[in-house]
């Protein structure tokens, strides 16, 4: 009998990140992370994330993306300033294709930028509210992104890969 079994809870609303690299399908948790999910879909209605980069990919770890200025330091919120992490005790990292807000390096400081994993990264839970994952055959296109060519400071090397638009 397998001793593995399925803790996330089910998933609710789905976006599509169509990338230089092929649709990336992400099913939300709105329930577990009602703010960050509300924060993600208002900001993928109105266009914030088309034609922005993955400004960080980080091999076996992470891509991350959502920060309009391409530098890894900018990005709003809908709520007018940061808002505050939400942790599920369901929601762990521990598999590749989840779907995280990526503060700014102190709890509580969400905005516009998220990253997805790459792999298990249980040294992350509790740091960062997980609000999704990527399903079905586009996790291969999350790992063929994982695979790009990086420079100093983890930053793909030209061209970077891009949010060409949201569905």
């Amino acid at each position: 009998m397998s001793t593995v079994y399925v803790l996330e809870p089910p998933t609710k609303g789905k976006v599509v990140l169509n990338t230089t690299y092929g649709p990336i399908d992400i099913e939300l948790w709105p329930k577990e992370a009602p703010k960050a999910v509300r924060n993600f879909v208002q900001l993928c209605l109105e266009g914030y994330y088309d034609n922005t980069i993955f400004h960080r990919v980080i091999k076996s770890f992470l891509a991350q993306g959502g920060d309009p200025t391409g530098t890894g330091t900018g990005g709003e919120s809908i709520y007018g300033g940061v808002f505050p992490d939400e942790f599920h005790s369901r929601l762990r990292f521990k598999h590749r294709g989840l779907v995280a807000c990526a503060g700014a390096g102190t709890p509580n400081s969400n905005a516009s930028q998220f990253f997805m994993t790459l792999d298990r990264c249980d040294f992350l839970d509790k740091k960062h509210t997980i609000f999704g994952k990527v399903t079905g055959d586009s996790i291969y296109n999350l790992i063929t992104l994982g695979e790009v060519e990086t420079g100093k400071d983890d930053r793909p090397v030209d061209p970077p890969p891009k949010i060409l638009s949201v569905e």
